[in-house]
């Protein structure tokens, strides 16, 4: 993927107000292969005051975000939050509806092998949650990092050091983590037809894929494979600009109605009220990351083999 430390860099006068979007992504150290999609750091500057931009996140694995300038509104299903410096989000199949202003953020995303090693509560009891982390009790033991992510004065080093050393301290081995990677694996492979056939592909019963999944996915396999689905023709379709949502879908879908109740159920509207939106944020950041760092979205980063022995 090469050097992922480099900068991406968009803007667009034909947002509702202009803005200067730098995204730069960091590699997390070997010692944590699998654990996360990645480490970045956001800047988003407008030369508007007071100026905000709204966009939508699509559904996604577990986050914490920390917040340096304006903080986020923003909501998932019935929760919602304003005014948090620290933001954590569980793993989602709803999208996230939020408003920003002139930031500098940190980003964290937790595959489901780092949810089993930085998290004590099920994936479940997170899902489709956002909340000030500081005050939920499967977020707040990252809140220390409140302090030097959101300090103006330290550097991108120092911060970056600081989030490696909160998870070094943090982590810690699951007896789960060889059938995690395998679901994993299988689910961003796509091509697996029911749920019976996945539990084949992972080796282990459909009772215990469904307890691995609620466990440290957040949502029964049926469900992760139906999402996964989802964001493979949401990813093209927001990468290639232009493109008919026809073109896009993912070649399981019968036909575009039933892609059409997929993305209703997913992102709470149609695909042409979708299409509709200013997307500001969300299309830089996605191509941005896909230049950079190989995948559009955190969905659809697979897992890292594990260390040989690992079990």
């Amino acid at each position: 993927m090469g050097d992922k430390r480099l900068h991406s860099v968009q803007g667009a006068a034909s947002a509702p107000v202009p803005y200067r979007l730098t995204a730069e992504f960091r590699e997390a150290p070997a010692a944590f292969d699998g654990c996360f999609t990645t480490f970045y750091h956001l800047s988003l500057d407008m030369p508007v005051d007071g100026a905000r931009l709204t966009d939508y996140l699509q559904p996604e694995w577990g986050n914490i975000r920390f917040f340096c300038g304006s903080t986020p509104e923003a909501a998932i299903g019935g929760t919602q939050v304003s005014g948090a410096p620290f933001v954590g989000t569980g793993p989602s199949s709803l999208p996230c509806r939020f408003t920003l202003g002139p930031v500098r953020m940190w980003g964290v995303g937790f595959l489901p092998l780092g949810w089993a090693r930085f998290f004590d509560a099920d994936a479940s009891t997170c899902a489709n949650i956002i909340c000030d982390g500081a005050s939920h009790p499967a977020f707040a033991r990252f809140a220390g990092l409140t302090d030097t992510l959101c300090d103006p004065e330290a550097t991108l080093d120092e911060q970056y050091a600081a989030i490696v050393a909160a998870m070094t301290k943090a982590m810690r081995p699951t007896r789960d983590d060889a059938r995690i990677t395998r679901v994993h694996a299988a689910l961003v492979s796509g091509d697996h037809a029911s749920v019976h056939d996945l539990a084949d592909a992972c080796a282990m019963s459909i009772r215990t894929l469904e307890r691995v999944c609620m466990r440290y996915f957040g949502f029964s396999p049926k469900l992760l494979m139906r999402r996964q689905r989802f964001m493979r023709s949401l990813t093209t379709f927001m990468l290639q600009r232009g493109r008919r949502w026809t073109e896009a879908m993912d070649d399981h879908y019968h036909d575009q109605a039933q892609f059409t109740r997929e993305f209703r159920e997913f992102m709470t509207m149609n695909p042409s009220e979708y299409a509709a939106l200013d997307h500001p944020i969300l299309t830089s950041f996605m191509e941005a990351r896909a230049r950079v760092w190989g995948s559009a979205a955190q969905t659809l980063d697979p897992p890292l083999d594990l260390p040989s022995g690992a079990a």
